[in-house]
């Protein structure tokens, strides 16, 4: 067995895992999940695509839909067993590798995508350049952002232990801090799409599908979620460097740009750039993002 720097796909990847996403509130998170990547993906028909960490399979079903040519990597052979159909059936490839030095050439895929990882990377500023290596046209993630209420999560995480059980501290980051390293490596905002108002927990357990889409509705339709919402799923194209702002989704399927989203029509940006800080023991400028906070998933 492989032992890599960086495995927290072994745990996504597993049974206990996916019960989080059980039940009509489950079905609910994974459908706004999908839409909202398959429209980002839409400029790219019959892409290449690789899942990195991808092993829950929650975008399985719908990128080999969609038409992608997929690839899954996974830390460990465990990582296959949810998306083993798919392999079987010739729908799907699954690799094992080391997700920070992927066993792939520069540019192997047209898109790159990462759900449910990034947050629990310690070394996230070389995943996401990794990320980059590997991808041709685009990368799609996500990410849990500092701006929501994901920002009292200290304060909060011993009662999301008591709700959950198995929740794990993970990282919230400023949009300005991904896109910084994104930049370095040549690739530029095209489209950002935050997904609840609510944090997912207080969904969960509040067991009512019909009553959080409708609150979720309101929240987005009076811009909550587009100010405050979290997780929120970020693309990113290779490109040259244009505004630092990000454009917001209105609504699903109704994307708001400024001409940078490919595939997406007119409207509004807005940007979220975080200052640097010194890190005395680094003895040199770090990226500012914020570690421990409240699991997201």
């Amino acid at each position: 067995m492989a032992h890599f720097p960086e495995t927290a796909d072994i745990e996504t990847s597993s049974d206990d895992y996916a019960r989080r996403f059980d039940g009509k509130v489950g079905e609910w998170f994974l459908k706004v999940q999908e839409q909202a990547t398959l429209e980002m993906l839409a400029p790219y028909p019959n892409a290449t695509v690789l899942d990195v960490g991808g092993g829950h399979g929650q975008l399985t079903d719908g990128l080999v839909r969609s038409g992608c040519r997929l690839t899954v990597l996974g830390s460990s052979e465990e990582c296959r067993a949810r998306i083993q159909p798919y392999v079987e059936a010739g729908r799907a490839d699954f690799k094992v590798g080391n997700i920070l030095d992927m066993p792939y050439p520069d540019q192997a895929f047209d898109v790159v995508v990462s759900y449910r990882l990034l947050p629990h990377v310690t070394r996230w500023q070389e995943f996401l350049a990794e990320l980059a290596r590997v991808a041709r046209k685009a990368i799609v993630l996500d990410y849990a952002e500092v701006r929501s209420i994901n920002y009292a999560a200290p304060y909060l995480f011993r009662f999301k232990k008591q709700l959950e059980g198995n929740t794990r501290e993970y990282t919230c980051f400023r949009q300005g801090d991904l896109l910084r390293v994104f930049n370095a490596v040549g690739f530029r905002p095209a489209a950002r799409f935050p997904q609840f108002f609510v944090p997912m927990v207080l969904h969960r357990k509040l067991k009512q599908s019909g009553l959080s889409k409708a609150a979720e509705k309101v929240f987005r339709l009076t811009g909550l979620t587009a100010l405050f919402g979290s997780p929120v799923i970020l693309k990113v194209v290779r490109g040259g460097w244009g505004s630092v702002g990000v454009w917001e989704c209105g609504s699903m399927g109704e994307w708001e740009n400024g001409g940078t989203g490919e595939g997406m029509s007119g409207g509004r940006g807005t940007s979220n750039v975080s200052r640097r800080r010194r890190d005395p023991a680094r003895g040199g400028t770090t990226l500012n993002a914020q570690r421990p906070m409240l699991n997201f998933e």
